[in-house]
């Protein structure tokens, strides 16, 4: 499933349901999606008529859940769940659906834990970091927060769902680093926050399916789209450990402003940019590195796999949040 929301950085892989709807005799559903603005809309019609197979379903339930889809409401919603990296995971209505774009903290996130390391994400939604990150490295511990316990609850069934998990995985209700029980404090090796960078001026100008049925707490940035990320660097340092990561997602055009938020609380900032999906983040690490730990990379500060690329300084080119 293709992510649905306009501006959501686009998809990062073709649908797994894409070539079937015409073939299954949905030409009209096609047309009905396509009429209503849907921008994919062969796969999201593919996607609804699998869910419609689905056991205690079918045509009622399929009509209902198109007419909630042509009346605005996100594809992901509808079908509780949301397609990130290859992989499937739980969202539900009223909550941020991951965008493609956070692939970007996903990678930073798997090269930079060391084994048996613990990572933290904060501003987490549905968890999609540390569901992911979890999936693909048994070895570690992953902690998750969020202010809204709607998302709160949707994390932890995600996080419950992961298998052979070596550590704890926990999802945390409260506002940013006030969520976390204390035993936590210090212990941290990777943070990563997709904390809001919206100006509160431009959330009104986002796609519909964001302004109506995702929670503002999810969406404003603040006056310049910066407050919430502000607080996340200023707190930090004293959950990280020595040598210990911090890692930001953000709008190109929000990358200067965030590098030098991290420059005056003494973490040197580097810009990871993933292009296949317009992913940005701004990561430092917290001064005592211990070489030679990292679970995906032999050296103390190794180059994220795959598609990403990593900058000395900010980068400057501009973007949309």
């Amino acid at each position: 499933m293709r992510n649905s929301l306009v501006g959501g950085g686009g998809p990062a892989h073709p649908s797994p349901y894409s070539g079937g709807p015409e073939s299954m005799g949905a030409p009209a559903l096609v047309a009905r999606l396509r009429a209503a603005g849907c921008v994919y809309p062969e796969d999201e019609a593919a996607a609804l008529l699998a869910a419609a197979a689905g056991p205690g379903r079918g045509a009622p339930w399929l009509e209902h859940v198109v007419a909630r889809r042509v009346a605005g409401a996100p594809l992901e919603h509808l079908l509780e769940e949301v397609e990130l990296a290859g992989e499937r995971m739980a969202v539900a209505a009223g909550v941020f659906v991951p965008r493609a774009r956070t692939r970007v903290l996903v990678d930073v996130a798997r090269a930079r834990l060391p084994l048996g390391g613990v990572l933290l994400e904060l501003c987490c939604g549905a968890a999609p970091v540390a569901t992911l990150v979890g999936r693909a490295r048994p070895d570690v511990t992953v902690l998750a927060a969020d202010v809204d316990t709607a998302a709160v609850a949707v994390a932890r069934r995600n996080l419950a769902g992961i298998v052979g998990l070596a550590g704890p995985a926990e999802a945390h209700a409260g506002d940013l680093y006030d969520a976390l029980p204390p035993r936590w404090r210090g212990r941290v090796d990777v943070l990563v926050a997709n904390a809001p960078y919206v100006p509160s001026a431009a959330v009104a100008t986002m796609p519909r399916e964001a302004r109506e049925h995702e929670p503002r707490v999810a969406l404003d940035g603040g006056p310049d789209g910066t407050a919430v990320q502000q607080r996340v660097v200023a707190g930090a340092a004293a959950w990280l450990r020595p040598g210990g990561f911090l890692a930001v997602e953000t709008s190109r055009a929000g990358v200067p402003a965030l590098a030098a938020r991290f420059r005056a609380h003494g973490l040197v900032p580097e810009v990871h940019v993933d292009d296949d999906v317009d992913g940005t983040a701004v990561v430092g690490r917290l001064a005592g590195a211990r070489a030679g730990q990292y679970g995906d990379g032999a050296s103390s500060d190794p180059a994220p796999p795959g598609r990403g690329r990593d900058h000395g300084g900010p980068e400057r080119r501009g973007g949309h949040a």
